[in-house]
């Protein structure tokens, strides 16, 4: 056996990652979401496919919470940078509405058309203009919060120790992914191309500011050892760099694509937590 990265051989390594093989239910998850999310399209008031920049694909769909000056949540959905996009993630509308809260599903330009820059470049941007409209569309530009999920983790902790990210009222990363070395390392690389500077440049664990926004960490308990390595470190590096972290939560009896749907529970951890940190003064 021949380790590639820490322990791992090569198909060890890329086993910890493939979350599809992992999860054999996945498909029903996904369909799940698109379907969920289509209805709610349908039938609860939104700003949809707003452009948020001069890409295709940089597009937002704002669903306003009814109230003027309700606090924002803006989501931002994985797929490992390469698939998905928000018209799978409106789902949990309702829930944030009825919450108080506006809730916020995002695409970005995807790889292997956009390099890992232009992605994370295409987030910040995202953020950036909803600051600038949030008031106009029925939210508060001063309480908004972010949360991602998989790669999207990945994107909303770069936000958290971005300028733009300074000012959010929380982050929440779930199953995030913080460390791009593994991926760089794995088969993920067929369509990421990193090479080893840049996997660095781009992973959140290597570039964490001071005075960031408060955050909370998820991962599902059923996810691989990769996944907790990675949230375990990235707390790590946080609490090292003097920044709040309310929790590292360890979701029991979820995998990698049952915990995102938590964010329609209201009576879950996760949902919780995105609430406090919306609300907090």
């Amino acid at each position: 056996m021949t380790a590639v990265f820490r322990t791992y051989d090569q198909a060890a390594l890329d086993a910890q990652y493939n979350n599809r093989a992992m999860v054999p239910g996945h498909g029903a998850h996904i369909v799940r979401w698109a379907e969920e999310s289509a209805d709610v399209r349908r039938r609860l008031p939104g700003n949809l496919d707003l452009a948020y920049g001069p890409d295709a694909r940089e597009r937002l769909d704002f669903f306003p919470a009814g109230i003027s000056g309700a606090p924002v949540h803006l989501f931002i959905h994985g797929g490992y940078w390469r698939a998905l996009d928000k018209s799978s993630f409106s789902y949990p509308a309702p829930h944030f509405r009825d919450a108080g809260l506006c809730f916020v599903a995002l695409s970005y330009p995807l790889a292997p058309s956009a390099r890992m820059e232009a992605i994370v470049a295409s987030v910040r941007r995202a953020l950036v203009w909803l600051q600038a409209h949030a008031a106009e569309l029925g939210g508060d530009p001063g309480r908004i919060s972010a949360s991602g999920h998989s790669a999207g983790g990945h994107l909303a902790a770069v936000l958290a120790s971005s300028p733009e990210g300074a000012s959010l009222a929380g982050v929440v990363p779930i199953s995030g992914l913080y460390d791009l070395e593994p991926i760089r390392l794995s088969y993920l690389n067929d369509i990421l191309a990193l090479d080893a500077s840049r996997a660095r440049a781009m992973s959140p664990l290597y570039h964490v500011a001071g005075g960031a926004a408060p955050m909370t960490l998820a991962v599902g308990a059923k996810e691989s050892a990769e996944y907790h390595r990675q949230q375990d470190d990235f707390a790590r590096a946080w609490r090292d760099a003097g920044n709040p972290l309310s929790a590292a939560l360890d979701l029991d009896g979820h995998d990698h694509f049952s915990v995102v749907g938590d964010l329609a529970r209201p009576q879950s951890a996760l949902f919780a937590a995105i609430y406090r940190h919306a609300h907090r003064p």
